[in-house]
């Protein structure tokens, strides 16, 4: 009869009857943690979805923002950590990323068994990049990368070229965009890295890449050529760049900010506007004290005003007093968003880590590289070379600048020479903050992530 209302099959009445539900698994490192926190965030805002968050007993803590803010469509999944070393459940608390990987790796069994009891198993996985061996659990996975585009290509492109580290000149690589040319020891996978000595972790990393999808906290503006080459890679379009998520994410919770906000920002308030250096190497990198000692010299020299976010790092006997009215140290955590978007901070010293990185472009921050370590190599590559929004001024984890000549590379990049690339990083931040606008290349993407998801 014309009009008559087909009756839905069981698995459409089922399907009507339940969200679609998603499993998501961090890496408990902060730099991986939480920008997948943020996803899942914008996940909860833009899809009817139900979401399991795989975590450890130590480290339910962190949710504790993202089950607030959604309390009926997220909830934790907590199990035991096996062989953690001395119970430690968090890279922070260790500085040994292998160990905690090999840990995680026994939680295998745990969540099968929770999968097969699940009366609404989750359709699909979100799992961190460094956790390769979830792309056999039996449910479509989409790796989770905390890190960029770029690196990711490398990653894909040296996974079973081994021999290229043996060559004692720079690399070039003629199969990505751009070519780029690289030091061995700045490739991804160094034999001499801790990550290589483990075959577990080689092959996991590589496994990101027959995962039912790869997710970038990145944005076309930044990357938009990684991403396509990688779409090429793997053969298909399920590669997203949703970034930079921190635009639309949880924040950090004042509970763990060891400073004096307040003070800090009526200081900034103070300044003029673009005058003022922001210094911080991330959660994990503690500098020598030649190093600092290089470095306070430097900043003495430059003449810039700065804040040095200096965690437990060696500072100068006297330093302070000689900088009094010109710089602030903190000890301990500051609210860098916030800092980087205000008005007097127009530089970032900064080790290249890719969270600051998109933290400094979202807000237009002029970057000073100081990269460190293989994937910050890669991104100073990217932001110094390609897009022209950093500027060099040392590299390496046990390299001791030059005190006279940080001093005038400060002096110059936040001064008369330095406003090219200042005017090209505050074009890059309008870009990537209209990336996750409405109708931006990241929100499309994450709107695509919707869709995929609620496909399965």
């Amino acid at each position: 009869m014309a009009g008559e209302m087909l009756s839905p099959t069981p698995q459409e009445s089922k399907r009507n009857r339940l969200k679609p539900h998603i499993m998501v698994f961090p890496y408990p490192a902060q730099g991986h943690l939480l920008p997948l926190l943020d996803l899942t965030h914008q996940l909860c805002l833009l899809g009817n979805v139900t979401v399991s968050i795989i975590v450890t007993p130590k480290n339910l803590p962190h949710l504790s923002p993202l089950l607030s803010a959604h309390p009926s469509a997220v909830s934790a999944v907590t199990l035991p950590l096996p062989h953690s070393p001395s119970g430690v459940e968090n890279v922070k608390d260790l500085g040994c990323t292998p160990h905690i990987m090999a840990s995680l790796r026994q939680l295998r069994e745990p969540i099968i068994k929770w999968l097969r009891s699940h009366p609404n198993p989750p359709v699909a996985l979100i799992s961190d990049f460094f956790l390769g061996w979830t792309n056999d659990l039996g449910v479509p996975r989409f790796a989770f990368f905390s890190s960029g585009a770029f690196f990711a290509s490398l990653v894909h492109y040296v996974s079973d070229k081994r021999h290229l580290y043996d060559q004692t000149e720079p690399v070039c690589i003629s199969d990505l965009p751009r070519s780029p040319v690289l030091k061995t020891e700045h490739l991804p996978l160094t034999p001499q890295s801790p990550l290589s000595r483990d075959v577990n972790i080689v092959r996991d990393m590589t496994m990101n890449f027959s995962s039912h999808g790869c997710i970038f906290n990145s944005c076309n503006c930044l990357e938009e050529e990684y991403m396509e080459y990688l779409k090429l890679k793997v053969g298909h379009n399920r590669v997203f760049g949703v970034g930079p998520v921190s635009s639309v994410g949880l924040g950090k919770g004042k509970s763990e900010l060891n400073v004096d906000v307040k003070t800090l920002f009526s200081w900034l308030d103070g300044c003029p506007d673009g005058s003022v250096l922001y210094i911080c190497f991330g959660s994990q990198k503690v500098l020598s004290k030649e190093q600092c000692d290089a470095l306070a010299l430097g900043l003495e020299k430059s003449m810039t005003r700065f804040v040095w976010v200096a965690k437990t790092d060696p500072i100068p006997d006297g330093f302070e007093d000689r900088v009094a009215g010109r710089g602030m140290i903190i000890i301990g955590w500051a609210p860098q968003v916030a800092v980087l978007s205000h008005v007097a901070v127009g530089g970032f010293l900064s080790h290249c880590g890719w969270n600051s990185v998109l933290e400094a472009v979202a807000s237009g921050t002029t970057i000073l590289a100081w990269p460190m370590e293989a994937d910050q190599f890669v991104d100073a590559k990217l932001l110094v070379e390609y897009t022209g929004v950093a500027v060099s001024v040392c590299e390496g984890g046990k390299t001791v600048p030059n005190p006279h000549e940080l001093g005038r590379v400060i002096a110059e990049t936040m001064g008369e020479q330095g406003r090219e690339v200042r005017a090209r990083a505050k074009e890059m931040g309008k870009k990537a903050r209209a990336a996750t606008e409405v109708r931006g290349s990241s929100t499309i993407d994450l709107e695509r992530l919707v869709k995929e998801l609620d496909s399965l």
